[in-house]
């Protein structure tokens, strides 16, 4: 196994499970609206690409036709839409509530009303990490010549895909950047809608 799989099997599991520790350990100090953004953020993430891209479901290629053996055997089949689900929800979608929190001056209001200063540190977050993702980590299973279903979060699916820029080789494509600009709007809004109910 290369250092590169070696890396790509450790940064998957962490990038999964951490968020679960964190979250468990830290479940008394957060927001009561926390959890169900949590939960949701999975299914959503899930529903809306991870099963779809996993599997291949409408005219795209498994996960295991498009990666290395060596991964297959570490990060199975049925195994790969749920690490992906729990880091897009934890790592990003959690990670990046609490990055404009931060970056706000911890200010619980960012949270009550809709603000466009958090708001754009969301979406650059969301984005900003899936060009690193697609650039450094899944390059060889995302890459252009790779098809990748249709998902309800991907309308366009890959009929029109166009390369968005090359780094180094490697490609970012506009299939997979889609979600992460649909996502983040409809996430704001709804711990808007949660926190203010909750408050």
């Amino acid at each position: 196994m290369s250092f590169e799989e070696i890396r790509f099997i450790f940064v998957v599991y962490a990038s999964s499970i951490l968020p679960i520790i964190l979250f468990m350990k830290y479940r008394s100090q957060l927001p009561n609206w926390v959890p169900i953004i949590y939960v949701g953020s999975f299914i959503v993430c899930a529903l809306g690409w991870e099963i779809w891209f996993t599997y291949g479901l409408i005219n795209g290629e498994s996960v295991i036709e498009r990666r290395a053996d060596a991964l297959n055997q570490w990060i199975p089949l049925h195994l790969n839409w749920i690490l992906n689900s729990l880091a897009d929800a934890g790592t990003v979608c959690l990670g990046g509530l609490y990055l404009m929190w931060v970056l706000n001056n911890k200010e619980q209001s960012i949270f009550l009303k809709w603000r466009w200063g958090p708001f754009l540190i969301l979406l650059a977050w969301c984005i900003g990490q899936n060009v690193l993702v697609e650039l450094f980590l899944y390059y060889d299973q995302l890459s252009e010549g790779k098809n990748l279903s249709w998902a309800p979060l991907i309308p366009t699916g890959n009929i029109y895909n166009p390369l968005i820029f090359e780094f180094n080789g490697r490609s970012v494509m506009f299939q997979t950047q889609l979600p992460w600009i649909i996502l983040p709007p409809f996430l704001y809004m709804t711990v808007i809608k949660l926190a203010n109910k909750r408050n």
